[in-house]
């Protein structure tokens, strides 16, 4: 099943792209801004009393354990991890994605819950001409999708008539996202090897191990 693009979104006017979204993409004479990233957050977490930024510089090893996941090339290594909170009551995630979708660039705002589970995909700005750029309608099939879903294009992913790399750069910038939060933040909540308590015997638990093992 496909789904029609629709061009009657009006983009809100803003001077400069740059500064709307704290620099993250250039500053194009078409530029089409709709939130700001204050603005965004403020969406994604209407609840919050405050939020939260962390930014990584990512080694290699996680480039390669995030690509594999995502099956989507990284744009950047320097990535932001959003989180929104009420008190000491933690309300979801958020992770700003700016990509390259025919020759212009985008950015999505992609909304995990506590538990990494999809939430919401929002356009923050759009610089393509605007006959590519889904409906609301569209970017609604996101919501409360499966985190284990392939987010395959023509498959659990309405595909876009005429506007088919528009609907590939979402899925990508989703599996991104879900991939940062496994990696990042999911991936540092569970203690490694190395985190493991140690356990130290005395010397005469020690030698009763040993001679048990004699006398066995």
């Amino acid at each position: 099943m496909a789904w029609v693009t629709s061009s009657s979104r009006k983009a809100v006017a803003v001077a400069a792209v740059g500064l709307a979204l704290g620099g993250l993409l250039p500053e194009p004479a078409s530029a089409k801004v709709f939130l700001s990233q204050e603005e965004a957050l403020t969406l994604a977490f209407p609840e919050a009393d405050r939020s939260e930024k962390q930014t990584h510089v990512l080694s290699p090893e996680q480039v390669e354990r995030i690509q594999r996941r995502a099956r989507a090339r990284l744009e950047s290594k320097l990535v932001s991890v959003h989180s929104g909170w009420r008190g000491e009551v933690l309300l979801g995630y958020a992770f700003i994605d700016v990509h390259r979708v025919r020759t212009q660039a985008e950015a999505l705002l992609v909304v995990l819950g506590p538990a990494g589970e999809l939430r919401s995909v929002r356009v923050l700005a759009f610089h393509e001409p605007l006959d590519y750029l889904p409906s609301d309608r569209w970017y609604g099939q996101f919501e409360g999708k499966p985190s284990d879903d392939a987010f395959r294009v023509g498959h659990d992913v309405h595909g876009i008539m005429g506007a088919t790399l528009s609907a590939r750069a979402t899925a990508d910038a989703v599996r991104r996202s879900l991939a940062f939060y496994e990696v990042l933040v999911r991936g540092a909540q569970e203690p490694s090897v190395h985190d493991q308590p140690t356990i130290r015997k005395t010397d005469q638990e020690d030698r009763a191990e040993r001679e048990t093992r004699k006398s066995e």
